[in-house]
């Protein structure tokens, strides 16, 4: 088995176990909740995770910095001095320049380490869509691929991905500039939930509003019924901004319809919870 080193970046939600078992590393990422700078590493603890989203329901603002060229090559540096090579999954480039960060890091390493190679993969997806793509690629690594062979298998799969999710309040989204300020204002009235995804070129579109959770949380299970393909990943990540009653009826639901199915329930890492806000729910797979 050829031996490289296999991150994702911290706005991506991987499950505990997995990540644990598997050994993946996580680059860090900044995030403030009010007046505090933290980092986050991956994987963070529920406790924390549940403050942070407390803090956003009290009215502290959330930011979060992006990944700096300096900052990739300062942490692959460590696994290159040890022989090792990189392959590593990236926010979607279109909601971030972390890619692009990513790449000119990986073009100054090889001038340092010519015999090695740090490959990014922009992965067109966040949160749990990047946990799916890890997994697969650790699947990949175990069988024996090559870090060039599992980088081609792993980008193969990200036309296939999808994901829906659930905002309770597009202003988080709007703040971050991710969308518009006329699509921002449609949401805040009403009990109105917007449904989004990210679309082919990885940024996010709305594609429907429903009145209360309980039906925003059925129309995601009719997207997961709609595209949900055994033959391709079994794999299903629900992720939730600490809407734990919402997520465990969306995974009951789909392990009644689809009994095959693996399904990863996580909360929704800072990164992208600090421009979702509280009450984010998500269903994300790869799909038809």
């Amino acid at each position: 088995m050829e031996d490289y080193v296999i991150c994702m970046d911290a706005s991506g939600d991987l499950v505990r176990e997995v990540a644990a078992e598997k050994n993946i590393e996580f680059v860090p990422m900044e995030y403030s909740l009010g007046d505090e700078m933290r980092t986050s590493k991956g994987c963070e603890e529920d406790e924390l995770l549940k403050r942070f989203y407390d803090g956003q329901r009290n009215g502290d603002m959330t930011r979060t910095s992006q990944i700096s060229p300096f900052m990739y090559e300062e942490y692959f540096e460590k696994f290159m001095e040890a022989g090792k090579s990189v392959l590593c999954f990236c926010l979607s480039s279109g909601l971030s320049a972390t890619y692009e960060s990513c790449q000119l890091a990986a073009k100054n390493l090889k001038e340092r380490y010519p015999s090695l190679d740090v490959f990014p993969v922009d992965t067109l997806a966040a949160t749990g869509g990047i946990g799916i793509l890890a997994e697969s690629a650790l699947k990949n690594r175990e069988e024996g691929l090559s870090i060039q062979e599992n980088f081609h298998a792993v980008k193969a799969l990200v036309p296939n991905l999808r994901h829906f999710f659930m905002v309770q309040d597009l202003m988080y989204l709007k703040r971050g500039g991710r969308v518009s300020a006329a699509t921002a204002i449609v949401g805040s009235a009403l009990n109105i939930k917007p449904i989004l995804k990210i679309d082919e070129n990885g940024k996010l579109v709305t594609i429907d509003k429903k009145r209360g959770n309980k039906s925003a949380m059925l129309a995601l299970f009719t997207y997961f019924k709609e595209n949900y393909n055994p033959q391709l990943c079994r794999t299903i990540y629900i992720c939730d901004g600490d809407t734990p009653e919402l997520a465990e009826d969306l995974a009951a639901k789909v392990k009644e319809e689809a009994p095959d199915a693996v399904v990863r329930r996580t909360m929704l890492s800072p990164i992208i919870g600090a421009h979702t806000g509280p009450g984010m729910l998500s269903m994300i797979l790869i799909g038809k």
